[in-house]
């Protein structure tokens, strides 16, 4: 049987340990966008006949980078059951509040290194603004499948269903946007490298309509 594999976000920076949140129970559904302004003022495009001119009509129109978004149900009910779960005793106590905290935190300003020297430099500065503290938002690693995108996360939003007896939420839904990085960096090659391929063989299927 085929093990199906988790989503993940995770903080690419240099920071100990770095924030990560592994998806218990993937999305169901994920949209992927792009959007592309076209400004036809800036080139004579009556004239465009054959391939050989697109590149020249391609320069009035610029593509936004893509953004990604997707719903993730975070549910501790499974480990509040099951005695003998590794995290019994933490989802007792906190619910889901870790899950919901890291989550939260990947959209906050933080200053780069290990996380109690993060602390420190947070509550030594407590008075000050993000920028006055060299504070900035770190990069994610979306991980799906075979696809690791760099990513900042643009959007959270959080809805608790339900608590615990001391309002500790145990059940929520978290609605995430994502843009992704388009640059040099190694993961984003790959993918770049991987839809090249897929496109290929999505040839093998498609034949030309001339």
């Amino acid at each position: 049987m085929i093990r199906t594999a988790k989503g993940m976000l995770v903080e690419y920076a240099l920071s100990f340990p770095p924030l990560a949140v592994e998806f218990e129970f993937n999305p169901e559904s994920l949209t992927r966008s792009r959007t592309v302004t076209f400004d036809g003022s800036a080139l004579p495009i009556a004239d465009f006949r054959t391939p050989s001119e697109s590149s020249r009509i391609g320069q009035a129109a610029s593509a936004a980078a893509e953004t990604i978004s997707f719903d993730i149900l975070l549910d501790a009910t499974d480990k509040l059951s099951d005695t003998s779960h590794p995290m019994h005793n933490v989802a007792l106590v906190s619910g889901i509040e870790p899950e919901i905290a890291t989550l939260r935190s990947m959209l906050e300003p933080k200053i780069s290194g290990p996380g109690p020297s993060q602390i420190m430099a947070l509550l030594g500065a407590a008075t000050a603004h993000a920028h006055d503290r060299d504070e900035h938002l770190n990069v994610l690693l979306f991980v799906w499948g075979t696809h690791i995108l760099p990513v900042f996360m643009t959007s959270l939003s959080i809805e608790e269903q339900a608590h615990l007896p001391l309002l500790k939420p145990y059940r929520a839904k978290a609605s995430i946007s994502l843009q992704v990085l388009e640059s040099n960096n190694p993961f984003y090659q790959v993918e770049k490298v991987q839809r090249m391929i897929m496109s290929a063989a999505n040839m093998l299927n498609s034949p030309l309509p001339f």
